[in-house]
């Protein structure tokens, strides 16, 4: 890591009105601009198809975004607010917490209304999350009181629309706060269009903790502490990748989430498979190992995501693609447009 980065170095001007606030009623009719070694070129996202090259093997992020926002009250009727962070077993979670005070561990919440409300206990504090007991079991409990957990920059509620489309079509495992957004333009049409192109889809699984939009709050870049978040890599997707690898094939990663997955688990050029949980911190000056090509949303100013994109592709033609973006009205954030990036140019 460059010692000398600041939090400077990854801020700029975005009008407001450019913050998706919405989805398009159709998931590829969004925007995409590929980056590459030469220039930014302006694409639909349905190009996608005809950028990647037969053989590449494009990897996905198969997690399903739970939901994860609870209201609930103190037994002494007190309001409380609930994001889980993380369900840690059938009935244990980490989870943000806003109260009028601090609570100590015993004290307990209660959620959903009639005779027998769920109850959640505090069994103690990790950080800026505490540890809660719930005595439902806490995934068919989220589903039924909780609501999708948008993200700050989305000013309205959670609403039916959102129910589905702050989902991938292809979510299969349950744990993420967040949406991996990279994923959200594809349909289940243009993802059979690209097998049938020669495209290999793989997917592994990283659980989007709500730490992603937590802000970096140090201005030398190398001070900041990266959040953690579980991921699992089968072995049958860690061969497809190394095979390909092997071959010559690309490896494109849909999204941050599959790229931080593929890099934790890299080892001399080869992903490990297995399940463990990752802090790893992408800035320029990292030495990617299996990815090739990544395909992104627009990130936040002074973000950690802006910091991994600048990695990749170059802090300057990261700098001048984001530029571009917003004098030609791109659509920014989870809800907006896609990137293709191509990697920048290895050090001497």
């Amino acid at each position: 890591m460059n010692a000398d980065l600041t939090l400077a170095d990854f801020d700029f001007p975005l009008p407001p009105e450019l913050i998706a606030q919405h989805p398009l009623p159709d998931r590829s009719a969004s925007r995409l601009l590929h980056v590459g070694a030469h220039g930014v070129t302006d694409r639909r996202f349905i190009d996608i198809e005809a950028l990647l090259v037969p053989g590449s093997v494009l990897v996905f992020n198969d997690t399903q975004v739970i939901k994860a926002r609870l209201n609930g009250r103190k037994p002494t009727g007190g309001q409380v607010e609930v994001l889980v962070e993380r369900v840690l077993d059938a009935r244990r979670v980490l989870a943000l917490v806003r109260t009028s005070h601090s609570p100590k561990p015993g004290a307990t919440f209660l959620f959903g209304t009639g005779d027998a409300p769920a109850r959640a206990t505090v069994l103690g504090r990790r950080a800026d999350f505490f540890e809660l007991d719930f005595d439902h079991d806490v995934l068919p409990l989220l589903e039924r009181l909780g609501r999708v957990p948008l993200p700050p920059y989305i000013t309205h509620a959670a609403g039916a629309v959102d129910e589905s489309r702050y989902q991938t079509v292809y979510a299969a495992q349950p744990g993420a706060v967040a949406a991996p957004t990279a994923g959200l333009h594809f349909t289940q049409p243009l993802l059979d269009r690209l097998q049938a192109r020669g495209i290999t889809l793989v997917q592994v699984t990283l659980h989007v903790g709500a730490g992603t939009f937590q802000p970096v709050r140090v201005e030398r870049v190398a001070e900041h502490r990266m959040h953690s978040e579980w991921y699992s890599i089968g072995a049958p997707a860690a061969a497809t990748i190394n095979g390909a690898r092997a071959a010559g094939r690309p490896v494109v990663a849909v999204g941050t989430t599959s790229l931080r997955a593929l890099e934790s688990a890299a080892a001399d050029g080869q992903v490990q498979a297995g399940s463990r949980d990752t802090a790893l911190f992408i800035t320029p000056g990292f030495r990617f190992q299996v990815v090739d090509r990544l395909l992104t949303n627009f990130h936040l100013p002074r973000s950690t995501l802006l910091m991994l994109v600048s990695a990749f592709a170059g802090t300057e033609r990261i700098r001048a693609a984001y530029r571009h973006a917003i004098a030609q009205r791109y659509r920014f954030f989870s809800y907006g447009d896609a990137m293709l990036l191509e990697p920048a140019a290895p050090p001497p």
